[in-house]
């Protein structure tokens, strides 16, 4: 299971699916209004349940428990080190326990060897013919999958599909038959407040119920989910619960529980279902072509951030700036290039860079799409045909970090308090920009530069500033010039460290020339 916790000084968030691993476990509402003389209260709703039983009695054949059996890669001392904790604690347990290391070392226990591990997850039937939707995390690795239906009935299921991008995943009973089901509700309005019921399979004790109501909507958790704005309710969901449903009122399922927020891996009433209406098109894909095939631009974004925008004389912080386009990509192709302020996909505007995603995911590969961008000052519109999501685009960028040495002894003094270089051949190389590249290598950064507050430090490259490529330093103080007669305080750099380009701000306010 995937689980947040809490610190005393912070609160340490780390997400957890909420599976259980075998031998490895992962009277009226009253308000007061300031100058009322009276309170102001809110009776009761009409219609409000004083009973789940008779949703839960429909609905719950429906549910099932998944059992999982997978290999995983161990080493025999931690196969040791599993079997001996259950006397941890004992008189001198501890002392034999050190010198069992010390004479044992690191010979052949060591050694890497699978073996066999069982977890539990939950389920739920979506067809009559037995097609069940759980949670990726639940089914990973799975040699073999066997699913309890709520009348004890034990079947094997075979893998349909899986799309760890959304932790979801298809799975489907081999017996023949016609199974009991429910499905997907994408066209209710969940409102904060509303009930929902959580089914499923907490620490293997099947047929579990629980009640909560919506605590919010738009989660984003980050991670490995881009594509999903979670539910949070407070029905309690524990290790075994992934992949159960979440149903509303009228025994629809508006969620699928996927992961909590705890500093126990117990729950404490913040957990997450991905939507229904993000799990319907999902499941479908997976049930027609077993995967889930995804737009893609090949470019490396970031959030427009307030200084950004008013560095770029935008009213407000809004879109996707465009950090590095990959060589290869459909981007690339279409002309896109790095600075670029994506605007709008299709008409539809892009609020920030993760809207940006999943629009562009949502898109089908190889079709033809209107981006509406920001290049220098002027809106342009750039017709993109979008390629298929790779299994692993972050394989198609570079990643190297170092950069050859360069001799600070003729770097140039310039603004903002530090010493600057042109690039040459041999840096450009070792950091992955074309041949013609413009930058300057930042060498030694005064300890009252304002960049110090930034990511530049000794060795980066400041590719461009204000949108105009760095050939000399006598361009980075055109660009601040430039922006000061606009009436602006930040100046937009586009900076290299390594094989990475990411978009920053400085304060050019109080800048001076050395």
């Amino acid at each position: 299971m995937k689980a947040f916790g809490f610190s005393k000084q912070a609160l340490i968030a780390a997400l957890a699916g909420a599976g259980v691993t075998g031998a490895i476990v992962y009277a009226p509402q009253t308000f007061q209004q300031a100058d009322a003389k009276q309170p102001i209260t809110i009776e009761p709703p009409m219609g409000a349940p004083m009973s789940f039983a008779d949703l839960i009695e429909e609905v719950s054949p429906a549910v099932v428990s998944v059992n999982v059996v997978s290999e995983r890669e161990v080493s025999g001392m931690n196969d040791m080190e599993e079997f001996f904790e259950r006397f941890r604690g004992l008189p001198g347990f501890d002392d034999y326990m050190r010198e069992r290391e010390q004479e044992g070392g690191q010979g052949e226990q060591d050694t890497p060897r699978t073996r066999e591990a069982r977890s539990l997850g939950s389920g739920f039937f979506i067809s009559d013919e037995g097609y069940i939707v759980t949670n990726n995390h639940v089914i990973d690795g799975a040699t073999e999958i066997e699913v309890v239906l709520e009348d004890g009935r034990e079947l094997e299921a075979e893998l349909v599909g899986t799309d760890p991008q959304t932790d979801l995943a298809v799975i489907k009973v081999v017996q023949p038959g016609s199974y009991p089901y429910v499905e997907f509700e994408s066209d209710t309005e969940l409102r904060r407040g509303d009930w929902v019921v959580a089914l499923g399979n907490p620490f293997g004790l099947g047929g579990t119920a629980t009640a909560g109501i919506l605590s919010a909507d738009g989660r984003e958790l980050g991670g490995d989910s881009p594509y999903t704005d979670f539910l949070q309710i407070d029905a309690a969901i524990n290790r075994g619960n992934s992949g159960g449903p979440t149903f509303d009122l009228q025994g629809r399922v508006v969620g699928v529980n996927t992961a909590i927020f705890s500093p126990t891996g117990g729950s404490v009433g913040i957990g997450f279902a991905i939507p229904a209406e993000l799990a319907i098109d999902v499941t479908n894909a997976l049930i027609k072509d077993g995967k889930v095939s995804r737009g893609w631009l090949g470019v490396t974004i970031q959030d427009v951030t307030k200084d950004m925008a008013e560095a770029q004389g935008l009213d407000e912080a809004r879109g996707a700036i465009i950090a590095d386009v990959n060589e290869q990509s459909p981007a690339k192709k279409a002309g896109l290039r790095r600075g670029d302020v994506i605007l709008s996909v299709n008409g539809k505007d892009a609020t920030d860079a993760t809207s940006v995603t999943r629009m562009v995911g949502s898109l089908m590969a190889g079709s033809s799409n209107d981006f509406m961008v920001l290049r220098d000052g002027k809106r342009q519109r750039i017709s993109v045909t979008v390629g298929e999501r790779p299994a692993n685009p972050n394989a198609l960028v570079a990643t190297g970090s170092t950069t050859p040495g360069s001799d600070s002894s003729e770097a140039e003094e310039g603004p903002l308090g530090v010493s600057l270089l042109p690039l040459d051949n041999a840096t450009r190389s070792a950091m992955g920009l074309d041949a013609d590249e413009a930058g300057l290598l930042v060498g030694k950064i005064e300890n009252d530069s304002p960049l110090r507050e930034t990511i530049v430090r000794p060795g980066s490259v400041i590719l461009s500033a204000g949108g105009a490529p760095l050939k000399s330093v006598a361009d980075l103080s055109a660009a601040i010039e430039d922006a000061k007669s606009k009436g602006r305080g930040n100046l937009l750099l586009a900076v290299r460290n390594g094989q990475q380009t990411l978009f920053v701000t400085v304060s050019i306010e109080e800048s001076t020339e050395d």
